[in-house]
């Protein structure tokens, strides 16, 4: 007996066939967002394993996206969670012979532990098996019954119980199976085995919506990044769309949200999982949403149809504004394999986390981690980028320039920094690194805007490579032995550049090695207060230094940063 009302605790619904309540859909609920209001989404999580290094890279990547959306001053939200209803759901809870709940509770544990090892601020952790969620997908499906958006029909198709989807003739194919040796029919989008279903259950018009997709894709260019999901979405659209399959026969799928007014139905988990983005900001909502719609949901690419299709039509229907951009990001390999427990190539972001330290697999991940192509794991390449980056660059050129022989000065830092910004002022010796300086902010920032942090990190490490090179070459500890009034000047302006790349870089990293980042800053005197985006333009930061703040000064060794790894 699946006992899905024990967490719910919700009365079960005794309406008509259909409609479960009369509604006032004579007002469009409307976001109340204001320009200082952020809202990232991750998706929730299936609980039929075990998190893996995917689920990270996701929490990280959806993390860095709103704190990056807090250095620019906005009040952000971010929702994770667990999607815990479906038929695979009940199968695996059948295998461990728990109760379902008992089963979804122990995994979404896990993935509640996941978000805080990551450090991801999460605001909203959701379950679709909570109460409110159970309501709020009620509410949702009278919406689109009183629409006229959901009538109920036979249906036949391929069914992926892995992928909880149906696929169309043209999305099956025939492929060899390593372990039989056998031919069968999978999932092309995913490579998951398929069943033939056919059964009586209700349906969504989503062939209504085709041309309205259409149309918010193409004059919305930035809604689906990168393009190549954006283009694999018009190409599903164009070639033509079936209405949606949105329940299943209870006699199949007994755990999930019964389909209001006919307990014989239960709600596909798609749409019941999907609904959890409005559910976290209190749908239904008595006036207006205070974040929803989502600013960026940031997806798998392998969700982009139920994300981008599927969501946006729903929301159609129900007469909701719809979210303003879906970041997917590729997935991870290794050895440029698919990663699998049969191969034994499956990474414990648990394990990495404790190896490496949160921050250097957080930079790892978002340096290497791809948006439009699969990124490729290896423990050789994180130590490479923890060696050559890391401590090479960033915690080298640090360590350098705070070194207690050197001497240097922060309180002179700001009028050396107002001094610098007349090019008429400027020696020669500086020129090159100043350049970069002056462009780095807005040039991270472009590829930060579109989710390209990778791209981002990769300039700033160039620009500290450049620094380090600059350090080399005008020796400050050849200046400081000399005590003329020229050298000392010297010497504090090239500790001022050096360390204004420092704390530039140190700035802008904050979304992605927080922990690092504070670090840094602190050993640099820099004030809470002046560690905006709008502090990493060049000579800012440097105003603000005080006696207190320069007396809040870390006592450890800076050079300890990023210590040797065992």
């Amino acid at each position: 007996m699946y006992s899905i009302g024990r967490r719910l605790a919700v009365s079960q619904p005794r309406y008509g066939a259909l409609v479960a309540r009369s509604f006032s859909l004579t007002t469009r609920a409307r976001s109340s967002q204001g320009a200082d209001k952020f809202y990232v989404t991750q998706p929730i999580f299936y609980v039929n394993s075990d998190p893996h290094i995917g689920h990270f890279y996701t929490a990280v990547l959806a993390d860095t996206v709103k704190r990056y959306a807090d250095m620019q001053g906005k009040r952000t939200k971010m929702s994770a969670g667990t999607d815990e209803h479906g038929l695979k759901i009940q199968q695996a809870a059948e295998r461990a012979g728990k109760e379902p709940l008992d089963f979804c509770t122990q995994y979404s544990n896990r993935f509640r532990d996941l978000q805080r090892a990551s450090e991801a601020g999460v605001t909203d952790f959701i379950r679709t098996t909570d109460a409110k969620h159970y309501r709020a997908v009620e509410h949702f499906w009278n919406v689109l019954v009183e629409r006229g958006y959901i009538y109920k029909g036979e249906h036949s198709g391929w069914y992926a119980v892995s992928d909880e989807a149906f696929y169309t003739e043209s999305q099956i194919e025939d492929r060899l199976d390593e372990k039989t040796g056998c031919y069968r029919k999978v999932a092309i989008e995913s490579g998951q085995p398929v069943e033939w279903v056919s059964e009586v259950n209700y349906k969504f018009k989503l062939t209504e919506f085709r041309d309205r997709l259409i149309d918010w894709i193409e004059t919305n260019p930035d809604a689906i990044y990168p393009e190549i999901r954006r283009n694999e979405v018009l190409g599903w659209l164009r070639s033509g769309l079936e209405d949606l399959s949105v329940s299943r026969p209870r006699s199949r799928l007994k755990w999930g949200i019964p389909v209001p007014g006919d307990s014989e139905h239960t709600v596909y988990v798609w749409v019941d999982a999907l609904v959890n983005y409005a559910t976290v900001d209190g749908y239904p909502w008595a006036d207006k949403p205070e974040f929803f719609p989502p600013d960026v949901q940031v997806v798998g690419k392998d969700i982009v149809r139920f994300h981008a299709v599927y969501w946006p039509a729903l929301l159609m229907a129900a007469d909701l504004p719809l979210p303003k951009r879906i970041l997917a990001h590729a997935h991870w390999t290794m050895g440029s394999q698919k990663m699998s427990k049969s191969k034994g190539n499956v990474v414990d972001p648990f394990e990495v986390i404790k190896q490496y330290g949160v921050d250097p697999i957080r930079y790892f991940m978002i340096r290497q981690g791809g948006i439009a192509n699969d990124g490729d794991y290896s423990p050789d390449e994180v130590m490479v980028r923890y060696k050559k980056d890391l401590a090479g660059q960033l915690g080298n050129l640090a360590s350098r320039c705070l070194s207690k022989a050197l001497m240097v000065d922060l309180s002179k830092f700001s009028e050396i920094a107002q001094k610098q910004q007349d090019d008429r002022l400027v020696d020669s010796r500086d020129e090159a690194l100043r350049k970069l300086l002056v462009g780095i902010s807005e040039n991270v920032k472009v590829q930060f805007d579109k989710g390209e942090f990778g791209r981002g990190l990769g300039l700033i490490f160039e620009m500290l490579a450049v620094a380090n090179k600059y350090i080399s070459d005008n020796q400050p500890w050849n200046l400081v032995k000399s005590q003329d009034e020229m050298s000392q000047y010297r010497l504090q302006v090239v500790l001022f550049y050096s360390l204004e790349a420092v704390r530039i870089a140190a700035t802008m990293i904050q979304p992605v090695m927080p922990d690092k980042a504070r670090t840094i800053l602190q050993h640099l005197a820099i004030p809470a207060a002046a560690r905006q985006w709008s502090d990493t333009q060049f000579g800012c930061g440097w105003k603000d230094i005080s006696t207190d703040s320069m007396l809040q000064r870390p006592n450890s060794n800076i050079s300890q940063l990023f210590p040797k790894l065992a």
